[in-house]
């Protein structure tokens, strides 16, 4: 099952969404919104399901899916907390910054709580301000969770996975440094993340979806450039499951709840940093991670962050080369 959210009002209007993409039904007599469904979720689902099913068998009048009519799905969240699951992603960028990476990194999750009181849809513009503040793209994978009780085990918080997507977590770089610098973590240097038009229900994905993580290659383009074919299901240190139980150590977590990968990231075959496509690696996800290893093989930093006029595509697609999750395609405005 795909859900996505048209844009209307603060929160969008649920519509459930044709398997390609193609065509949507509103799901308003369901529930108004994707929120309200993840509240109620054990009563909706079902619902929910069976009109896909009608969306699938061309049962009922469809729509046209437009997905620079999508707003996120989850247009605003009651929480998104954001992971850096793949430990190569931390330790490249710290290393490009002259910070030393603790071993716990290896063994104990890394999160911050981002700002979630609004996501951009996947077409909408990267608003920057100024250029100088260093401004990249990150590609990641996101869950959604209904509620998760404190001191939930790993198992169940992989139980509590409703839905499965994309992002584009926009960092400004150049700001990060001197906010982490005060010890008390983002806020200017974490603008607003764009999300995937739809997020997709693990049971849709497969195969994709197991052990906690979501497999394929996650394709980023660069000014219509190949820039980044990292596998989502390799490399990830810490799955889903493991996150969500950290998360809820000390705390439950309400329906609702948007957590992050992180960076995907992958290493090279010899086990070192990551290669450019061009030269036969499987490139990067964001741009810190080639600008790391241009500073760790030539000594500077060569890759610019991006610019007004630049384009960023991020997508997954499926065995017949569609987009599972919608295609997030923005320009830096």
């Amino acid at each position: 099952m795909k859900l996505a959210s048209l844009k209307s009002g603060r929160d969008g209007r649920l519509v459930v969404v044709s398997d390609d993409l193609a065509y949507y039904a509103d799901a308003a007599h369901i529930a108004p919104t994707l929120q309200a469904a993840l509240d109620d979720w054990d009563r909706v689902a079902p619902s929910l399901q069976a009109l896909a099913i009608d969306v699938r068998n061309d049962a009922i009048p469809l729509e046209r899916f437009h997905e620079h009519a999508a707003a996120a799905p989850l247009p605003r969240a009651y929480q998104w907390a954001d992971g850096s699951a793949y430990v190569n992603h931390v330790q490249l960028v710290r290393q490009a910054r002259g910070a030393e990476m603790p071993d716990s990194f290896w063994h104990d999750p890394l999160v911050y709580q981002g700002g979630s009181d609004g996501f951009l849809g996947a077409r909408d513009a990267i608003p920057l301000a100024d250029e100088a503040w260093g401004c990249d793209c990150e590609a990641e994978v996101v869950v959604v969770t209904g509620d998760v009780p404190q001191g939930a085990s790993r198992e169940e918080a992989l139980a509590a996975v409703r839905l499965v997507g994309l992002t584009n977590d926009v960092s400004l770089r150049n700001l990060i440094p001197g906010e982490l610098a005060k010890g008390f973590g983002f806020f200017q240097s974490k603008p607003a993340s764009a999300m995937s038009p739809v997020f997709v229900t693990p049971d849709a994905l497969g195969d994709r979806w197991r052990d906690g993580k979501l497999h394929g290659c996650l394709t980023v383009d660069l000014n219509g450039q190949a820039f980044g074919r990292a596998d989502a299901g390799v490399d990830m240190t810490f799955d889903f499951g493991t996150l969500i139980a950290h998360l809820a150590k000390t705390r439950s977590l309400g329906a609702g709840t948007i957590v992050g990968s992180g960076t995907v990231s992958n290493r090279d075959s010899d086990g070192g940093p990551g290669k450019p496509i061009s030269e036969g690696g499987l490139g990067y996800s964001c741009i810190a991670e080639v600008r790391t290893v241009e500073t760790i093989l030539r000594g500077k930093a060569e890759t610019p962050f991006l610019k007004s006029g630049d384009t960023v595509r991020i997508t997954m697609d499926d065995e017949r080369h569609h987009p599972i999750f919608g295609v997030i395609e923005q320009t830096v405005a």
